[in-house]
């Protein structure tokens, strides 16, 4: 399965202000990386896929009925959520997570190279 064009198309939107923005195809979906950090991507699975302080995660701050670990490998993924498409659906659900993203990827360091 492709990922979804038009989810990727919100995000790219909603990531159009944000200086330092780069987009990449990994794990078969759109990355959209700030300094060379994934902070949300467009997944080949349906729906996307997350970065969040690994810290809320373990609380489980961004729990929800939609959301789950990011699983590679049959291992889940610290710092990573899957968000299925249907836990995308209103009004700001998209800008919601796009937001929680890329603010935890404002927190680490550009990787060397990185715009």
């Amino acid at each position: 399965m492709a990922y979804d064009k038009s989810l990727a198309d919100e995000m790219r939107e909603l990531l159009s202000g944000e200086p330092a923005i780069t987009e990449r195809r990994m794990f078969g979906g759109l990355a959209f990386l700030l300094h060379g950090h994934m902070a949300v991507c467009a997944s080949r699975d349906g729906g996307m896929l997350v970065r969040v302080d690994p810290a809320d995660e373990a609380e489980g701050v961004v729990a929800g009925e939609h959301v789950g670990p990011m699983v590679m490998r049959g291992r889940p993924m610290a710092g990573w959520l899957r968000v299925a498409p249907a836990g995308l659906v209103g009004e700001d659900a998209v800008a919601s997570w796009v937001e929680r993203g890329v603010a935890y990827a404002r927190t680490l360091p550009p990787k060397a190279g990185a715009p």
